[in-house]
């Protein structure tokens, strides 16, 4: 990977330099709920089944559209057009042209500094299996 690989264009990196640019901070893989009327996309503290809750990573990434079939894989075409995605999220940031946080790996070299600065989703989601109803999920939280 070159030197501040981070700081390209997203369609130029390479496929090594995307996968390397996510946070790991697992708010993607939350549930959403869309509302019926306004299209409105609200989220909720429910982790996908194959998140692990702790490190906010997907357990089974490479495979994981035989488990969850409407998992999204995120492009640099389609970043602009998510607006779930997290307002924190590294792909949604450097698409805008903004810089990456001091919190992010990358910048502060410690994986673990997403989860100290409370940008992650550990400590606070519900399983997906132990969840029960979904409206009952919706979080306040800016995501």
């Amino acid at each position: 990977m070159s030197d501040r690989f981070w700081e390209k264009p997203l369609a130029a990196l390479t496929r090594a330099e995307w996968e390397a640019l996510c946070d790991g901070c697992g708010k993607c893989c939350l549930h959403k709920v869309e509302d019926a009327d306004s299209g409105e996309i609200y989220p909720t503290n429910i982790a996908c089944k194959l998140l692990d809750r702790h490190s906010c990573r997907c357990s089974h990434y490479r495979g994981r559209k035989a488990f969850v079939p409407d998992c999204v894989r995120l492009t640099a075409d389609k970043v602009g057009a998510l607006s779930w995605l997290p307002s924190t999220c590294a792909y949604r940031l450097r698409a805008a042209g903004k810089p990456l946080p001091d919190w992010h790996y990358l910048i502060s070299g410690d994986r673990e500094s997403v989860h100290a600065a409370g940008m992650s989703v550990r400590g606070w989601t519900v399983a997906e299996d132990e969840a029960g109803d979904i409206e009952h999920h919706l979080v306040d939280r800016d995501l």
